[in-house]
């Protein structure tokens, strides 16, 4: 499954020249794989000064640019250790920063979550959703995480098989599984009050089974006026909850149409 928030850019080309070559293209791309590619042997500033090196940045731009990130990724206080001392989360953390050391407009993250206790994952969701704001850089994310997906993405695009199989924002594919609904548990509801809800502009259907009223709606909106309909007409309500499709609903609905 791929993720990413869109930006208006083509590495290496302009509207006025050719297309970029493949090492154009990747000249405009960081990384960060499977493995982090952290070297264990180095401190934490020699791993970017090392790969500040490699793009070719001059010395002090690698000096501040180091600073910035570490200082970003609660990371610079250990600087001068070695890699191979920093938890997993840290890793995690310098293996981005590096992958941002030469501000490139896009950002390839290929489940840059995975294997983190809780508190690491949501604090480094944290770090990319600021760091891609503050930064303007477009971050492709890949992720089994739908959560994960939800909180980050802008877009969100759904892999079957290799195939691509849906592309929207997280609120388009979630609607396209349903339309929010209204659940309410209580008593007292008479014919003469599904029908005046049914009668409701925003309410698309209404069902009525042991107690519980289920009210589909066209679209989101006020459901008070629903509840104090239900209650005026003598009905008791004891809970009420909307209710709207998740991108996993999403996500498996659309692949249990793509195999079906």
């Amino acid at each position: 499954m791929g993720f990413w928030s869109p930006r208006r850019y083509r590495p290496g080309c302009s509207a006025s020249t050719s297309p970029p070559r493949r090492d154009q293209v990747r000249g405009g791309c960081g990384s960060l794989l499977e493995q982090h590619g952290i070297y264990d042997r180095l401190t934490v500033t020699d791993n970017l000064e090392f790969h500040g090196r490699v793009w070719g940045l001059g010395e002090r731009e690698r000096a501040a640019r180091t600073e910035d990130l570490l200082r970003h990724f609660n990371l610079w206080d250990e600087r001068g250790q070695l890699a191979h001392s920093l938890s997993r989360g840290m890793k995690q953390k310098l293996a981005i920063a590096r992958a941002l050391l030469a501000r490139p407009p896009m950002v390839f993250l290929d489940e840059p979550t995975a294997g983190l206790d809780p508190i690491a994952a949501a604090a480094l969701r944290e770090d990319l959703a600021v760091l891609g704001a503050s930064e303007g850089v477009t971050i492709f994310l890949t992720t089994h995480n739908l959560v994960e997906a939800e909180k980050l993405c802008s877009q969100v695009g759904i892999i079957r098989s290799g195939r691509l199989i849906a592309l929207g924002s997280p609120r388009d594919l979630r609607d396209q599984q349903g339309a929010p609904r209204l659940e309410i548990v209580g008593r007292g509801f008479t014919d003469g009050t599904l029908a005046q809800l049914r009668a409701r502009p925003e309410v698309a259907a209404v069902t009525a089974a042991d107690g519980r009223l289920t009210i589909e709606l066209h679209e989101d909106g006020e459901v008070s006026p629903l509840v104090g309909l239900i209650v005026s007409a003598g009905g008791s309500v004891e809970e009420a909850s909307r209710q709207t499709a998740t991108l996993e609903d999403a996500f498996l609905g659309l692949v249990t149409e793509e195999d079906a």
